[in-house]
């Protein structure tokens, strides 16, 4: 597969069908197949493209794959050059923002794709490590220059490649793992609001941890001075670690992952917390069933004072919402049996098919079910280095809430 390096003056140039142009110039990176009226001339997969309305003015620049529903992902609204120049300027004005919100942080996201106009890359850092996600196959051609450009503003340790998305076949992708530059780490301590956080670079999921909640991990955590706290998707003890740093008397979490349970219970001793902190390998929904199955003349007898709910999407397309909303009604419901009257439940949604007000409405619905009156005390969003652009909505997926159980 060709990479050019063609001058922006002779790109390539898809044109655009009347009526396509409004979603771009508004600022959406995405030009689908369906949306291409002709392409002027010949463009290799991978290739830098110019996008024109019908009218022939330009929209912008961005990378071209016939392969992909998403024909071409813009990166700036000008003619440009892609090059290690390009991707050092990009990623310095996301570190500025970076640095700007989250002025304590060591580790956090770098790049969030289209939150950062650069479509199709992801880049994490923890603490002098990177690891670095892409998805489409023009960012793929260009891993070189952006390591280089990454080792020029970080000197990492290392940059690690975790590209076992399955998406990437979309893009005719292959899943690959590896060292793109540095030495091979296969576990990093992390420092996160003043904890420490043992992450494993080769098997964990995502690029290693759940960056974005961790902003919310703090405040969550704060809610659970003198607290019994139930922590449900607990994976490498995040809300529960912080949780029990801030006072809970203890911490019970559950996951299924019977290596995200020993990586936990190794974070509640590397924070000194694992005489207040225990981590139960199980499924959460058959867990919850099995607390709140009770007999005919039995009560079920609410014992925590707080409760959270960190579930991975149930969703990941708009096919499987009504399925989605079942789920999330029904842990929702067993949840709230189980916990006391003034109690919290704080829980989060990470699809972004699934709006803040479905999901707000799907916890009212178990509420009423468990005959419990709710008291909203908070909205969480995701971490301010996972940057959201209104008008690229689907930059927007984490959303939460806290709930007081009035009654």
């Amino acid at each position: 597969m060709k990479l050019t390096t063609s001058s922006p003056a002779i790109l390539p140039t898809v044109i655009v069908r009347p009526g396509e142009s409004d979603r771009i110039l508004s600022g959406h990176p995405w030009v689908y197949q369906g949306s291409i009226l002709r392409l002027t001339q010949p463009a290799d997969n991978g290739d830098l493209v110019q996008v024109k309305d019908h009218r022939q003015r330009l929209l912008g620049t961005g990378f071209y794959n016939s392969k992909s529903k998403i024909n071409v992902r813009i990166l700036d609204s000008d003619r440009i050059d892609v090059d290690v120049n390009f991707f050092e300027t990009r990623i310095r004005e996301a570190l500025a923002i970076r640095r700007r919100h989250l002025p304590k942080a060591s580790s956090f996201r770098v790049i969030n794709a289209e939150s950062d106009f650069l479509s199709g890359l992801i880049v994490d850092k923890y603490e002098d490590v990177l690891v670095l996600q892409t998805s489409s196959l023009g960012m793929d051609l260009r891993k070189p220059i952006i390591t280089l450009a990454l080792k020029k503003i970080f000197s990492p340790r290392a940059i690690l490649e975790r590209n076992e998305m399955s998406s990437r076949k979309f893009e005719g992708l292959a899943e690959v793992q590896g060292v793109l530059d540095g030495e091979n780490v296969s576990e990093v301590t992390v420092k996160m609001n003043g904890l420490k956080i043992a992450v494993d670079m080769t098997g964990c999921h995502k690029t290693g941890y759940y960056l974005d909640q961790q902003v919310n991990y703090q405040h969550v955590g704060e809610l659970a001075k003198g607290a019994n706290v139930l922590d449900c998707f607990s994976f490498l003890g995040g809300f529960g670690l912080h949780a029990s740093r801030a006072g809970a008397v203890h911490v019970h979490g559950l996951d299924q992952s019977e290596v995200a349970v020993s990586a936990a219970n190794k974070n509640a001793l590397l924070n000194k917390v694992a005489d207040r902190c225990t981590f139960e390998a199980a499924n959460v929904f058959d867990w919850f069933k099995q607390q709140t199955t009770v007999g005919p003349h039995e009560k079920i007898v609410p014992r925590y004072d707080l409760i959270i709910l960190d579930p991975p999407s149930f969703t990941r397309n708009r096919a499987s919402i009504p399925d989605a909303l079942r789920g999330y009604k029904e842990i929702h419901l067993r949840a709230l049996k189980l916990l006391k009257r003034g109690g919290t439940l704080a829980t989060f949604c990470c699809s972004h098919h699934i709006s803040a007000t479905m999901f707000q409405e799907v916890i009212l619905a178990a509420s009423f079910d468990a005959n419990r009156t709710l008291r909203r005390t908070a909205t969480y969003t995701q971490s301010p280095d996972h940057p959201v652009v209104p008008s690229i909505p689907e930059t927007e997926y984490l959303k939460g809430f806290a709930f007081e159980v009035a009654r």
